[in-house]
């Protein structure tokens, strides 16, 4: 029992102890130093009288716990944590989630701090990373729906597999709670699709916030400055039909709470579509919503401070279809053809159109590459050239020929170059008198 070192508040018991033998303090004053009832300080008196601060260590100290796992169980749990859930710091399990799939998976329970102990023992996890400086959070929004943040993460979710993809990650700032989408690149219709996908499980939220990026806010043209006109971009469009306020954060430290659970992503993701065997993005994107998910929001999630549901009804599929497209205003040609992205689109004739050539219509593209033209709010049908037309010859004006008169003369200066014709100039000769004396 002496081998074993003396916890802190086994010292400071000790040293009380010291001042009632000193007779510094009277046993029932040390009492209330101690934080013990009169009973229990008389105990320990008698103990440290027996056997000085040594005896002052409680009995199970060094001992084992009789909760203790046995070193067979030990063996075979790390057994499986080296072969399964090990390797380089981009491949290997933290102690939480290895213990979470040592359960689902191996039907063996360990606590995850118990594994910790284990794992940093035989060398399997290393200490806490360095931390970066502190920051003050800002304060959670208290309802749900009220705000939730986006933004796309762009990473090796494949490990090589697969190309470099980009999830899109909204994560609503009240809750924790997560939607999240698997694609190419941080594109509109990405943007717009998880939208979409919150819309349909949880309906409309007040505000988005985001970072500075065309696909969500741009800067205004100096055209734009001149007229005082507020650039927005197609995916500000959709939110504005939607009554959605886009919030633009100014560094990544303003949208911690997306970028604090893109880190998340980044380990428990990438880990769990390896051990799927995931290489594409439809078999992604259906791990996610059919999984990932729900397992991620009924664990991190938590509730929201207020318990109204900050979210608008979400609107018929028709309704959504109108909004969540791609609208651009093109010139109507003298010939019925509508130019757009190197395509040539001819307005069909025996439509009821009102206005003349050169107004303007509304072509409308949607994301599984239909096309709609819409002209004062009425459809028009078209069809699509394959080639530009050709352009009307224009006829020429009829032009009198020009009749040159020559003269007949030989002589005559017209027909004579400019070197004869030149004339020429000539210093006559003066002749000096000789100078003579007065």
């Amino acid at each position: 029992m002496g081998r074993t070192a003396l916890s802190k508040r086994e010292l400071q018991r000790a040293g009380i102890l010291a001042r009632v033998k000193a007779g510094d303090l009277a046993l029932k004053k040390a009492t209330d130093l101690l934080r013990v009832s009169y009973r229990q300080a008389k105990r320990l008196w008698k103990r440290y009288q027996a056997g000085g601060a040594a005896a002052l260590k409680h009995g199970n100290a060094g001992r084992k716990s009789n909760r203790a796992r046995s070193a067979k169980e030990r063996r075979k749990i790390l057994k499986l944590v080296r072969e399964k859930y090990s390797g380089d710091e981009q491949r290997r399990f933290g102690p939480t989630l290895a213990a979470e799939h040592l359960a689902s998976e191996d039907q063996l329970e360990v606590h995850p701090e118990t594994l910790r102990r284990w794992m940093l023992a035989e060398g399997l996890w290393s200490k806490a990373r360095k931390r970066k400086p502190h920051r003050s959070r800002r304060e959670r929004r208290a309802h749900f729906g009220e705000l939730v943040q986006l933004d796309g993460s762009f990473h090796d979710w494949y490990q090589g597999r697969a190309p470099r993809a980009c999830l899109m990650n909204m994560v609503d700032d009240a809750t924790s709670r997560v939607e999240a989408y698997l694609g190419e690149e941080e594109t509109i219709w990405a943007a717009a699709r998880i939208l979409r996908q919150w819309i349909e499980k949880y309906g409309v939220p007040l505000a988005l916030y985001t970072d500075w990026k065309n696909v969500y806010v741009r800067e205004p043209t100096e055209k734009e400055q001149l007229h005082g006109k507020v650039p927005v971009t197609q995916f500000g469009r959709m939110c504005q039909k939607l009554g959605i306020r886009i919030i633009a954060a100014s560094t990544p430290q303003a949208k911690g709470r997306v970028e604090r659970v893109h880190g998340v992503h980044q380990d428990r993701l990438i880990k769990k579509l390896r051990r799927q065997g995931i290489a594409s993005y439809e078999a992604a994107n259906q791990y996610l919503e059919e999984k990932y998910l729900a397992e991620h929001n009924r664990r991190f999630a938590r509730e929201a401070a207020e318990p109204e549901d900050y979210h608008r009804r979400k609107p018929p599929a028709w309704q959504l279809r109108q909004i969540f497209r791609l609208e651009t205003e093109r010139a109507i040609g003298n010939d019925w053809v509508i130019r757009h992205r190197g395509r040539y689109l001819q307005l069909r004739p025996g439509q009821r159109y009102r206005g003349s050539t050169k107004n303007k219509a509304l072509v409308c593209e949607w994301e599984d590459g239909s096309m709609a033209i819409y002209h004062r709010g009425e459809k028009m049908a078209f069809t699509e050239l394959p080639e530009a037309p050709p352009k009307a010859a224009l006829p020429r004006p009829a032009v009198a020929p020009v009749r040159v008169r020559k003269p007949a003369k030989q002589d005559h200066p017209w027909r004579q170059s400019y070197k004869s014709i030149q004339p020429v100039f000539t210093v006559p000769m003066i002749r000096l008198r000789p100078y003579a004396s007065p």
